[in-house]
């Protein structure tokens, strides 16, 4: 596959704040790229440099070929847009919405196809300001398609939205992934990253602390299996007497295992110890576990 953006020593900062700091990613055509990270991480600005409506301190960016800001208009016809918060006129309804759009972008695209292909055409009439919120982020995918593009970037298409609404727009964004758009999400869901993503890139504090698969980087920046018990403070001693690091979430308490640990003799142990506890399971790191991991990091290095 051949790369369509490349982003090269990326850096933006407002005052003394340093919103991007030296990002550095490629992303192949047909593929969803995700920038993951809390709020605040800078993944906004970024791609709003990428898109072409923030001009950037230093580095390169080229969408489609192009630099996004010296030649904006060229490739905002080749990209399509999708804010964060989108919100649109009240009073137009789904189809007045697709027809201005469409007027817009000279184009010749039929407004009824489009709210088909994202399933609003049972709501085609209704007031924007009447939609639900899965209804209108909807909406705001399918005026990002008006002009066909080969480029969709998405700000935090889900957030606000309940857990069906979510589902909903996942399935359409994998459809206009099927159809060989290429997909800019930006998100702090980790189940939408995992769900939706060929590759992802951590972002904290403006920069990338990890990049790759959702595989890969549990891979590569997991620290394999751990046994985790849901028990009283009095296993929490037990665990200290017996000189076993576990870290404590809760009512949860997390022991890492290294290769080195003989798992049967530490369930042995903590059954023999008789402290009674509600739940004990083995399982291996997600990707909200290395997130959360390496953001912590991230930040404690920013506060020293």
């Amino acid at each position: 596959m051949s790369s369509v953006i490349r982003v090269s020593g990326l850096r933006k900062s407002f005052g003394k704040i340093r919103a991007v700091d030296g990002i550095n990613f490629e992303v192949e055509r047909g593929t969803v790229f995700a920038l993951l990270g809390p709020n605040g991480a800078g993944k906004t600005t970024a791609i709003s440099m990428l898109e072409g409506l923030l001009q950037r301190d230093s580095g390169n960016i080229e969408i489609l070929g192009m630099d996004p800001w010296a030649e904006h208009g060229t490739v905002r016809m080749r990209i399509g847009v999708m804010p964060q918060g989108f919100n649109f006129f009240e009073k137009l309804t789904p189809l007045d919405s697709l027809v201005f759009y469409r007027d817009l972008f000279e184009s010749s695209v039929d407004p009824e196809s489009l709210l088909r292909l994202v399933i609003l055409d049972d709501s085609r009439n209704v007031p924007f300001e009447k939609l639900s919120g899965g209804q209108k982020q909807k909406l705001g995918l399918a005026l990002s398609l008006v002009n066909d593009p080969e480029i969709l970037f998405l700000d935090e298409p889900t957030t606000g939205l309940d857990p069906s609404a979510r589902r909903a727009i996942w399935s359409i964004i994998r459809m206009f992934r099927d159809r060989g758009k290429t997909i800019i999400l930006t998100t702090h869901y980790m189940e939408e990253a995992e769900q939706l993503a060929d590759n992802i890139a951590i972002i904290s504090h403006g920069r990338i602390i990890a990049e790759g698969s959702p595989e890969g980087i549990v891979s590569r920046y997991g620290s394999g299996r751990k046994v985790v018990i849901k028990a009283g403070k009095e296993m929490g001693d037990f665990l200290s007497s017996e000189r076993i690091e576990a870290s404590v979430n809760g009512k949860y308490f997390e022991i890492r295992l290294d290769p080195e640990t003989n798992l049967s003799s530490l369930i042995g142990l903590i059954e023999d110890s008789g402290i009674s506890y509600s739940q004990l399971t083995v399982r291996a790191d997600s990707l909200e576990d290395v997130f959360i991991r390496l953001v912590g990091e991230m930040s404690e290095g920013e506060l020293k």
